[in-house]
């Protein structure tokens, strides 16, 4: 079983892990712990100055996935153009649901978040939960764009906004 969780991921590769966004695998090493050899990736999250262990055999299992493919980024950033979609329910709720879907560590399903929580200038101020919220979805779209891509987080940050700029009213 742990033969093909080793081919997936190697060193060097960006990975995406649902909680954290995209990180890079420094190593694979073995470690004992409470008794057991467990073979574990090594994953460093630069940003946030992070190291994160994952046991190979669960690393599929925790949703530690490859970056996403050009296609699904391009359909992402089409997503971001789109209108918003608010639903009525409780600030609470949404928030909620918003949660999950950038903790779900899916691209599109961040790209969502990101476009129904985005405010233009001329729109009414965001509360503070609502800007966080914004601020981890748009940090994790960001960074996935810039890694699949091959560009800086700059560069990234300005395809998201030109897209985000160029939607629909």
């Amino acid at each position: 079983m742990t033969k093909t969780k080793k081919a997936e991921f190697r060193p060097n590769d960006f990975v995406v892990y649902p909680a954290h966004g995209v990180g890079r695998i420094m190593s694979i090493e073995e470690q004992e712990i409470a008794g057991l050899r467990l073979e574990l990736f090594v994953i460093s999250f630069e940003k946030d100055k992070m190291t994160l262990r994952v046991p190979t055999h669960k690393a599929t299992e925790v949703g530690m996935r490859s970056l996403s493919s050009p296609d699904v980024v391009t359909k992402a950033l089409d997503t971001l153009k789109g209108k918003a979609r608010v639903k009525r329910a409780m600030w609470s709720r949404r928030a909620q649901e918003y949660e999950q879907k950038i903790n779900s560590g899916d691209l599109l399903s961040i790209a969502e978040v990101v476009r129904d929580l985005h405010r233009s200038d001329d729109q009414r101020e965001q509360s503070y939960s609502e800007r966080q919220l914004y601020e981890a979805a748009l940090e994790r779209l960001t960074r996935e764009v810039a890694a699949v891509s091959g560009v800086d987080e700059m560069k990234a940050q300005k395809t998201v906004d030109s897209a985000l700029t160029s939607r629909a009213a």
